[in-house]
């Protein structure tokens, strides 16, 4: 398991002036001409990378031995949570970070009109979300006693990060699940042989040329479509060169930098993903071959190590072959991980329809577009 790190900013209860400044740079974001008047241009780089043109949130603490040496702990990818009181008021991704006196004075002004010492230790958050959950949540997740307190930047032992991710996979969807009210699952490692052993129980037949091209055309598709969206897109490497040399398509992310609390492996071979930066927004599995099994194997592994994960995951083949894909998914192993209430079938003839109505247009499709009209196997 890769180790990552997690970071709690404190502001105390009823703290106005920092109130104040969450809601100038977290809540309304930071224009990027802003910031960019006071940063190199590798960072300028970094930053349009991650947000493309969106505005940006960002938070900085006190310079000081203390909080510098868990600063420059910081990397991309690790989580980071702002505390009011007992309240979590936010999470989000450390996207990248800054020592930059100047940017904060421009930032972060007193109220009163007097000098403040400078948040000099900036870090700019990627996929903020408020969150409006207890404190105590927190600390019952990583084990620690109602009584811990908290002032201004700590970070959360490493022992615990390793105890938890132990029992349990996404913290960042673990807490959007329990703030909608769903329950929290712990992984369930020792189905994974099991969910392997189908491999042995069923006969792949090799695809033939016509399969072959469906499968890269559907790809094609779905890659296009995610663009509208405003996500970013992946798409496994071996088939990067197919949608180059077929469709001149150049536009899917270069590197899986996956930023979620799970091995890139369980994810980067996946057909066909959207996601941003730290986050994934949907992925698909294409089914063509005469077997049907591959891409359900995939996203058991997934499910099996991210059981708490929000995002919809989406199996796609013809029409002709739904009943198929409905009979391996009911199989007794994937229906002990619940898996038929998981995944959605979405024909390819669906897909067509969408790619039809949106063909003109290069914005505005959303998610819950695709569930609608997507049928669950359940």
């Amino acid at each position: 398991m890769f180790q990552k790190k997690i970071f709690i900013v404190y502001i105390p209860k009823g703290n106005y002036e920092a109130l104040v400044h969450y809601e100038d740079t977290i809540v309304n974001k930071v224009s990027q001409e802003k910031i960019f008047k006071y940063v190199d241009t590798n960072l300028r780089e970094n930053l349009k990378r991650v947000f493309g043109l969106k505005s940006i949130a960002v938070w900085g603490s006190r310079g000081g031995d203390a909080n510098r040496q868990k600063f420059d702990k910081m990397k991309a990818g690790d989580d980071i949570f702002i505390i009011e009181g007992n309240t979590i008021k936010l999470m989000g991704k450390i996207a990248t970070t800054d020592i930059n006196i100047n940017l904060s004075k421009e930032l972060w002004k007193n109220i009163k009109g007097d000098s403040m010492e400078p948040w000099e230790l900036i870090y700019f958050i990627a996929n903020p979300v408020e969150i409006g959950l207890p404190f105590d949540i927190l600390k019952d997740l990583f084990g620690y006693k109602k009584e811990w307190q908290l002032r201004g930047l700590t970070n959360i032992s490493d022992d615990r990060i390793l105890d938890f991710y132990s029992k349990y996979d996404d913290l960042y969807e673990i807490l959007l699940r329990i703030k909608k009210g769903e329950k929290v699952e712990k992984k369930q490692i020792e189905n994974i042989e099991e969910v392997k052993k189908i491999v042995e129980e069923i006969e792949e037949n090799e695809e033939t040329i016509k399969e072959l091209s469906d499968h890269v055309k559907m790809q094609h598709k779905l890659a296009l479509l995610g663009i509208k969206t405003g996500s970013k897109v992946w798409v496994p490497k071996n088939d990067q060169k197919k949608l180059r040399e077929e469709f001149q398509f150049n536009d899917f992310e270069k590197e899986f930098t996956a930023g979620i609390d799970i091995n890139a492996k369980y994810v980067e071979n996946i057909d066909v993903v959207w996601k941003e930066e730290f986050r994934i927004d949907a992925a698909f599995e294409i089914e063509n071959s005469t077997a049907i099994y591959s891409g359900l194997l995939r996203f058991a592994d997934l499910k099996i190590v991210a059981p708490n994960s929000n995002y919809p995951l989406f199996i796609v083949a013809p029409q002709l072959k739904k009943h198929k894909v409905f009979e391996q998914v009911k199989r007794p192993t994937f229906r002990e991980i619940d898996f038929d209430k998981k995944v959605h079938f979405l024909s390819y003839e669906r897909i067509d329809e969408i790619d039809t109505f949106f063909q003109s247009s290069t914005a505005g499709l959303d998610i819950n577009l695709l569930i609608g009209k997507s049928e669950s196997i359940s």
